[in-house]
């Protein structure tokens, strides 16, 4: 409690007194809410009128500290104007006092400059703030068309907070000028004409780390528009400090193991899926026991995401060893197992290889190590290292198409994934030793133990002071505290899940639709892809190379699919008019692929089976975007956070859809395709009619 009133303290203190009624008046608009959510209650006022109302005070809101913002910005420009006659007769007497002034005042503009950066950030962190708290009460349809209306109008004020160009141009002519002033071995050199000379000034230092942090503040675009399966921590008013300390966590190449290792994991994961019907015959099984020869990978991940995630708050380096040790391990033994003639040494192979899952750390690392200017980037590299080594695990299957053997060791298409998998493991091992760097966590614990559970709520407390204190507002402050506290108790605590039941109960219930979502697309996408190869032998005798083809061909499509809807289908249409029209289409795909009467062609099949793919693909992004929304903020760090939710509820429906190829194999071939794809029909009904019945009731 002292912890967080001190911090109210401070942010109070930073305020500026004279700039009081230019910020957004948060409280205000706060109790409207709750005014709002009242009158619907009692029938006195409909949804139409709320939005119209709450839109136009949200406008009305933004243009005031717009105008004031501009109005400040051309006195900053006035003031570099002066200053900028003043230099040049400074820089011609070449008096070394007059300089030293120069820069001095030069300087004192750069720390008004970062106040006005300081009042942008707090009206965006408001801004924020009052549309995830109008989203949690009538569900998140407004801040969809909210921003999308005002982001690009030529009349609307929203896109100066978040683009900001203005305070740009008032940066550059700081620094240009700064740079002219400063003493470079008695001459004074332009920026222009060398522009590798970096400026060495603290304030410049300072405004562009404000910059950093308000462009992440601020682009409301790539808030709505993340497809990225690492949950973002919410949003903060952080000290100039935090941004040093990102880049001090930061490592390149660190950063560059980190995505090797989701791609190699990728490429291990799906390298077998043409081969694993082959190889379960060749030790005396049934060609349907590749279901569990798969699957055995996701099982043994759904206990390894936990304790790999729980062991990424100590440390990354030691479980990224552990990960490459343990899977050079597995691997051997698979490879192994066509010798040894045991199907039981297989599937240890493989749930070694689960075991040393370290998907967990990846996300971790990129949330916990990476500065926010480039987190986007990391996490768009994780996502398209995932979708290349899903690409590139059954193409290179395709090519690993010999047979010979070395003393007593057989090497062929069945053997040669695991030995392939072994040596790049080895080789990455090496890698990870010599060049990966352990962040520093020696600021953890001050950081995280003393600001994280205290900064959160006090943050909304301290934005009550500079966002919406007034004389008027003073009286109705005691009054609405109760509601105020137990409010900020529910949804604004910053607590970390301490238990995967924590977790669990933090989960509304249209979170847990999207997670059903999640897990019925990976569970379509499972049966499709794992049962490929028995499929395609069965009706068309397809060799490993043209399965292997398919299967590449298929997860090609990841990263076109994602840019198309990301950069325009969600420009278009609203996020959940995609999400219900994508399951409508895997729900086609699914009914498609059954084997009814007419004989059954390639033609169908490819169709079908890349209709039912892309629409879970463009579904996948989508959900994501909506769940990184929605899910609560104290999902976003500790051990049982939103990343490992997700990823538990997509490997739980790798594990059953493989679990079903196996046993409903018991049937017999010739019913495999119908029997697998009729518990992906109802599913698929099931999410349709949760999310309809889901967002009807919230709006």
């Amino acid at each position: 409690m002292r912890e967080m009133v001190a911090f109210g303290k401070k942010l109070k203190e930073r305020q500026i007194q004279e700039w009081q009624g230019y910020y957004i008046n948060y409280k205000l608009m706060k109790k409207r809410v709750k005014q709002y959510a009242q009158h619907i209650e009692q029938g006195t006022q409909d949804r139409q009128y709320v939005l119209k109302d709450f839109s136009q005070m949200l406008d009305n809101q933004i243009e005031k500290t717009v105008l004031f913002l501009l109005e400040q910005q051309g006195h900053l420009a006035s003031r570099i104007v002066q200053l900028g006659d003043q230099q040049g007769d400074a820089q011609q007497e070449a008096e070394i006092s007059k300089i030293s002034e120069q820069r001095e005042a030069y300087r004192t503009v750069g720390e008004d400059l970062l106040k006005l950066l300081y009042f942008i950030e707090i009206n965006a962190v408001g801004l924020r703030k009052i549309l995830k708290k109008f989203d949690k009460r009538f569900g998140y349809r407004f801040t969809d068309y909210y921003v999308k209306t005002r982001a690009n109008h030529p009349y609307s004020q929203l896109q100066q907070v978040y683009k900001h160009v203005g305070i740009g141009a008032v940066v550059g002519a700081l620094s240009r000028n700064l740079h002219e002033l400063q003493d470079r071995q008695g001459s004074y050199l332009p920026i222009y004409d060398h522009p590798t000379l970096p400026l060495q000034d603290p304030v410049i230092d300072s405004i562009r780390a404000a910059m950093d942090r308000l462009t992440h503040s601020t682009n409301f675009l790539d808030f709505l528009g993340q497809h990225a399966l690492i949950m973002q921590e919410e949003l903060q008013l952080p000290a100039p400090s935090d941004q040093k300390v990102d880049d001090e966590k930061y490592h390149f190449m660190s950063l560059l193991l980190n995505l090797a290792n989701t791609f190699l994991y990728m490429v291990n994961t799906y390298i077998i899926v043409p081969t694993a019907d082959d190889y379960s015959m060749q030790l005396g099984a049934a060609p349907t026991v590749c279901g569990i020869v798969i699957g055995a990978m996701a099982v043994a991940q759904v206990f390894s995401s936990v304790y790999f995630s729980a062991w990424s708050n100590k440390s990354y380096f030691r479980p990224l060893v552990f990960s490459s040790i343990i899977l050079f391990l597995g691997n051997a033994m698979y490879a192994l197992a066509y010798d040894l003639n045991s199907i039981w040494i297989l599937l240890i192979g493989r749930l070694c290889c689960g075991f040393g899952s370290a998907r967990a750390v990846n996300r971790r690392y990129i949330s916990d190590c990476v500065p926010l200017n480039i987190r986007m980037q990391a996490s768009a590299g994780f996502v398209s290292a995932s979708a290349l080594g899903m690409a590139c695990g059954p193409a290179l299957a395709g090519l690993l198409q010999t047979n010979f053997k070395i003393y007593k060791i057989t090497f062929n298409q069945d053997t040669l994934p695991g030995w392939v998998m072994m040596f790049a493991w080895l080789i990455y091992s090496i890698w990870l030793w010599i060049s990966f760097v352990e962040p520093s966590r020696e600021f953890e614990e001050d950081h995280t133990t003393s600001q994280s559970n205290a900064d959160s709520s006090a943050l909304e407390k301290g934005l009550r002071q500079p966002l919406m204190i007034s004389s008027e507002d003073k009286k109705d402050e005691d009054a609405d505290q109760d509601y105020d506290d137990s409010e900020e108790a529910s949804e604004e605590s910053h607590l970390p899940a301490n238990s995967i039941g924590s977790a669990y109960r933090l989960l509304t219930p249209s979170v847990k639709v999207q997670l059903l979502i999640y897990f019925m697309l990976k569970y379509v996408m499972e049966i499709l892809l794992s049962e490929s190869s028995v499929i395609t032998t069965y009706y068309f005798n397809w060799t490993t190379s043209t399965v292997a083809i398919f299967l590449a061909g298929l997860g090609l499509t990841v990263l076109p699919v994602n840019i198309i809807v990301g950069n325009y289908i969600s420009n278009i249409f609203d996020d959940r008019q995609i999400l219900l029209a994508s399951e409508i289409m895997v729900l086609v795909g699914i009914l498609s692929a059954f084997h009814v009467i007419i004989p059954y062609s390639e033609l169908q099949y490819i169709c079908s089976g890349l209709l039912m793919f892309v629409s879970a693909e463009v579904l996948e992004g989508i959900n994501l975007s909506l769940l990184s929304r929605v899910m609560s903020s104290r999902l976003s760090r500790g051990t049982y956070n939103g990343g490992l939710l997700s990823t538990e509820a997509g490997t739980i429906a790798r594990v059953i859809a493989d679990a079903t190829i196996t046993l409903t194999g018991y049937m017999g071939v010739s019913r495999l395709l119908n029997m697998t794809l009729l518990p992906s029909l109802f599913i698929c009904i099931g999410s349709i009619i949760a999310t309809c019945y889901t967002y009807n009731s919230l709006y």
